[in-house]
């Protein structure tokens, strides 16, 4: 079930909502504060509500997953109930030179073995194949799976909640405390990753008040008109314009795929921030304008923040980090950011996407004290870091290289068509310019800190903040209407 949906909207949501805040209302009373307190039927409730809006997509792989929160659980438990016990290791055969591990490390690698073979087996078994084929001249077939919803972030949560008890940063909990975590049904298809660590923590401080529920319904309307007035029409355009075109329609669509990829995954982040928020769950940001980056370090520490710092906890710290050496941390950004390449999707297109982006960073590491960079304008800087992300977002729309570079190739004249039925005027008219500018305002110019700090002081007068919510509400109805008048387009993230 997608959020922007005529069935989640007008029946799950309203229902969902109705039947969780009933149920805390019960607790209110003292007849029945106990009863829901000990047997944690809020909780409960969550976990159901979590469990339809799963099996709604796919009733089949539901069951499944059941099995593997299981799984995850009782996995959890041996590596926190061994952790505080240690084995001795003798180091390259020298009986002094005895060292001590927690008997929980095999079980952890157990556990992350067993996670990564579910992903890898449903989302990688033909990517292996064409590897294996081209290194050894092989005429394997791999056979094709289709994958789980939401299967790489449950993967990456579920490692989460391993690694953080190994480490102590977190207990395991109850079942109860995992299926909530790993069946969470704002984050659990296409997040935000939220570490068990911080997940834990809200899972006993959930607090709901005027401000968390009137930031909550903002959020999910914020996020409405994102995908269904923006990411959506954009995206609309860009189907139509997939045969042949003109030189300027190709850069046109380039520039909508750069603004529906925004709006659309944003737009999704806005919606699961304000479902969670309605929930009492305040979760961090997944995005802070990145379209206002000046380096591609910096694209990355506002594009989907959730998953760069799952990568920085998990991947990029264990391998020491930038405390090594710099041929060490070079090596260690090349591998976090091909491992993301890889994860977005089972295609050597991710792959080089995420390569380009690592091989930025790490040209930005080593330049980043030079005397020269540091004089270099904003502008240039801001006009470099788009650039890039202008084209790399082009190898992430493709799943074949031949597919790219045909496009590469129309964008730059080298490919034209005889008979073009449509011009780049029929593709941007009147309304799609101006979206357009409304997607790049909205996009950059929203998220500088003069203007959002002259949002904030204006929110704050009452007429300031009538306004505003006259302006979202005004936004949610135009959404409607384009979600009841237009076809249905799942979330680009929904893949992953």
């Amino acid at each position: 079930m997608s959020f922007t949906t005529q069935t989640f909207l007008f029946i799950f949501f309203p229902l969902s909502m109705i039947l969780y805040h009933g149920i805390r209302f019960l607790g209110l009373n003292k007849t029945f504060s106990h009863f829901l307190e000990k047997y944690r039927i809020e909780d409960l409730t969550i976990i159901g509500i979590s469990f339809v809006f799963y099996s709604w997509a796919f009733f089949s792989d539901s069951f499944r997953f059941l099995i593997y929160i299981f799984t995850v659980f009782f996995l959890g438990k041996a590596i926190e109930k061994y952790k505080n016990f240690s084995v001795a290791m003798t180091v390259n055969g020298e009986g002094e030179n005895n060292q001590k591990i927690t008997a929980a490390l095999p079980i952890l690698f157990l556990s992350i073995v067993i996670v990564l073979f579910v992903l890898i087996h449903f989302k990688y078994t033909g990517l292996i194949a064409q590897a294996w084929n081209f290194l050894f001249r092989d005429g394997i077939k791999a056979k094709s799976y289709l994958a789980p919803l939401g299967i790489s972030f449950i993967t990456f949560s579920a490692i989460s909640y391993l690694v953080d008890i190994y480490r102590g940063d977190a207990s395991a909990g109850s079942l109860i405390d995992c299926a909530l975590y790993l069946l969470f049904f704002p984050k659990v298809i296409s997040g935000p990753i939220v570490l068990w660590k911080d997940f834990s923590r809200e899972i006993y401080v959930r607090k709901i008040d005027v401000d968390s529920f009137s930031s909550g319904i903002n959020r999910i309307m914020i996020g409405f008109s994102k995908k269904l007035i923006l990411a959506d029409t954009f995206g609309e355009c860009i189907a139509l314009a997939s045969d042949a075109i003109d030189v300027p329609t190709s850069w046109g669509v380039a520039l909508l795929y750069m603004l529906q990829i925004y709006f659309d995954f944003s737009g999704y982040s806005d919606i699961a921030l304000g479902l969670s928020n309605l929930m009492g769950f305040d979760f961090q940001e997944n995005f802070n304008f990145p379209y206002l980056s000046q380096s591609i370090t910096e694209f990355w520490r506002r594009w989907h923040i959730s998953l760069g710092k799952w990568f920085r906890e998990y991947v990029y710290f264990p391998l020491g980090g930038s405390r090594r050496s710099e041929r060490r941390t070079i090596l260690n950004v090349a591998i976090v950011f091909t491992l993301t390449g890889i994860w977005h999707g089972a295609g050597w297109t991710y792959m080089l996407w995420g390569m380009v982006n690592g091989l930025c960073n790490i040209i930005e590491k080593l330049v980043s004290q030079k005397n020269w960079y540091k004089k270099t304008p904003k502008i240039i800087k801001w006009l470099y870091a788009m650039t890039i992300t202008f084209f790399s977002w082009e190898l992430f729309r493709f799943s074949s290289f031949s597919e790219f570079t045909r496009w590469f190739k129309i964008m730059f004249g080298r490919v034209s068509f005889e008979n073009i039925p449509y011009t780049w005027r029929y593709y941007f008219d009147n309304r799609m310019i101006f979206l357009v500018i409304m997607g790049v305002i909205g996009a950059t110019v929203f998220g500088l800190p003069s203007i959002q700090e002259k949002y904030k002081n204006f929110v704050k007068k009452p007429m300031g903040y009538a306004i505003k919510e006259i302006v979202f509400i005004g936004l949610f109805i135009i959404s409607i209407l384009f979600m009841v008048n237009s076809t249905y387009s799942p979330f680009i993230y929904f893949q992953y």
